[in-house]
């Protein structure tokens, strides 16, 4: 169970701990109702008219761990500090359920693709939008966001480039609320671009990069702004912005509280939250059967995954390793085990870049088919034979580490993959982690073999790419596992300089075809998106591919 709902579109995608899966069981006579698991058919968040919504309110979230960062370009941040800071900042563009995009009237008056050679955007900034301390929002936010990200500069710990890198220049337009991009080369996202935007404050330098929203936010442009971060009682306050300029949030305030995963539903049946995330059947029994709460479900883009490290030295640099560890993993049996009962036909993902039902998605992961037997054998061809019960190679037990979150359903399925491994003579070690430091004093330095944890995608899918797919030795971005070809890089590269929709879905899935090929990782399913909240919530809930309207979230009576 989490609270990692999809409210806010994205260019890139986030890292995240918490599976949204509960292992599924037995037992009662409560009527579940299952769903396709394909993305983007429907939302379900109780929809109200700001009339019918109740003025003032707390809404009460929690999050695993407080953020390592307030930036959400740094590096170090992950899916809830983005999440949580989607209620506060500026966004480009929002979606409808079918995940159609349009711009955010209140950050911005007009986006336009103004040229094609060179692709050239030109951005006017809504006359009445300001920055917290009454400051406004102009093109100087939008140019020292873009050299920030640009790469150019690798002082600055970037979560991602994508776009940025792209970039020629940003010049003032008509006025200092116009700012006028244009692109070195073209880029195909080009739509998820500063989103979100961040004040110039924050990107003028590398140190301020890292230091200035490390232990609290910055100035932001929300409606709503992030008032206390209580780092004793656990907990972040965010209140209305006293300087928004749209329409009032129907809330008075939203508070993040630390809860470990396994005590949040719980705190929604004792009234102590108003909404958590959670799938498999026992979880969605209880929280069908607590009185006050009910479940709403929609598919949503978070997808769960293994990464395979294959660094120089580590004992799956060979991609052919890892091509055979990934054929001898059932992923069938784990889809089952954890969605049978709430998705009417349970199956893994096989596309990296594209989840069920978005367009684009089709299955490549042929190379990859579960089959045991010709994983023992390209392990026997490459010199790695059974000595007893595990295999060998010049004295060395090809023993490999499986790092996780601490949450059940990632053990569970780490326990299927043991178990598969183990049928072909590979050790497999579980090792579960809280989630305070797991990416940055584990998987970020990349001490594992294997790890598990899942992605919060993007509705601009193509942004993963270079994100994750490339690898540049001396910046590998969000590639924890350091995998990656020139060949994959120059594909990639062609992705992302078309701007024809459709060639570009025919060039990213023949890139995913060589990801499976590299063995880089190893998709397993995407969330079903059952979330339990306060019967009583409006405008919240299960998104799907739509995007939140934060001011009009609030209570009915």
């Amino acid at each position: 169970m989490s609270v990692r709902f999809s409210r806010r579109l994205r260019a890139i995608a986030v890292p995240l701990v918490v599976l949204a899966l509960v292992a599924a069981g037995c037992g009662g006579d409560t009527e579940v109702k299952t769903g396709s698991g394909a993305i983007g058919k429907t939302n379900d968040i109780n929809p109200k008219s700001r009339d019918e919504v109740r003025d003032g309110g707390n809404f009460r979230l929690s999050v695993t761990h407080f953020p390592s960062t307030f930036n959400p370009h740094h590096v170090d941040s992950d899916g809830e500090g983005v999440e949580m800071q989607g209620w506060t900042l500026p966004r480009t563009a929002k979606s409808d359920v079918a995940g159609e995009i349009t711009f955010d009237k209140d950050f911005f008056s007009d986006i336009q693709l103004t040229n094609s050679d060179p692709q050239q955007v030109t951005y006017t900034i809504n006359p009445e939008a300001v920055w917290s301390d009454g400051s406004p929002i102009t093109w100087e936010d939008l140019r020292s966001q873009a050299e920030a990200l640009s790469g150019r500069n690798p002082e600055f710990q970037v979560s991602a480039t994508q776009g940025y890198s792209r970039l020629e220049k940003v010049e003032r337009g008509a006025d200092d609320r116009q700012a006028i991009v244009t692109f070195a080369k073209h880029y195909a996202e080009w739509r998820g671009l500063f989103d979100p935007l961040v004040p110039k404050e924050l990107t003028a330098t590398p140190q301020a990069f890292s230091d200035l929203a490390r232990n609290e936010p910055t100035k932001s442009a929300g409606p709503f702004i992030i008032t206390s971060v209580d780092r004793g009682a656990q907990r972040i306050v965010l209140s209305r912005n006293p300087k928004w300029w749209g329409e009032t949030p129907k809330l008075d305030t939203v508070t993040y509280s630390v809860l470990d995963h396994s005590a949040m539903l719980t705190a929604l049946q004792n009234d102590e939250l108003d909404a958590v995330d959670l799938s498999g059947i026992e979880a969605v029994k209880t929280a069908t059967n607590s009185p006050g709460i009910a479940v709403r479900r929609a598919a949503r883009l978070y997808n769960s995954h293994f990464t395979f490290n294959g660094a120089p030295g580590s004992i799956l640099e060979d991609p052919r390793m890892r091509v055979a560890i990934s054929k001898a993993l059932d992923r069938q049996s784990m889809v089952t085990t954890t969605q049978l009962g709430i998705v009417e036909n349970p199956k893994p993902v096989n596309n990296h870049i594209y989840l069920d039902g978005q367009k684009g998605y089709q299955d490549n992961s042929a190379i990859v088919a579960f089959d045991p037997a010709a994983a023992a054998r390209m392990l026997d061809e490459l010199g790695w034979k059974l000595n007893g019960e595990y295999r060998e190679k010049d004295g060395r037990q090809l023993v490999l580490r499986d790092v996780m979150y601490q949450q059940d359903t990632w053990i569970q399925i780490a326990t299927i993959a043991q178990q598969n491994l183990k049928a072909i003579g590979v050790k497999l070690l579980i090792e579960p982690h809280a989630g305070n430091g797991l990416f940055t004093d584990i998987i970020d330095p990349g001490n594992f073999e294997i790890t598990q944890f899942s992605w919060s995608r993007s509705i601009f899918p193509l942004g993963a790419l270079p994100q994750i797919y490339a690898y540049d030795p001396a910046n590998s971005l969000s590639n924890k596992g350091r995998v990656g070809s020139p060949e994959l890089n120059a594909l990639i590269e062609e992705v992302i300089s078309e701007l024809d929709p459709a060639k570009a879905i025919e060039l990213a899935n023949r890139a995913d075809k060589m990801i499976f090929e590299l063995g880089h990782s190893l998709p397993i399913s995407q969330s079903p998106g059952n979330v339990a909240v306060r019967a009583t919530l409006a405008n919240y809930g299960a998104f799907g591919l739509s995007s939140a309207e934060y001011t009009d979230i609030g209570f009915v009576e």
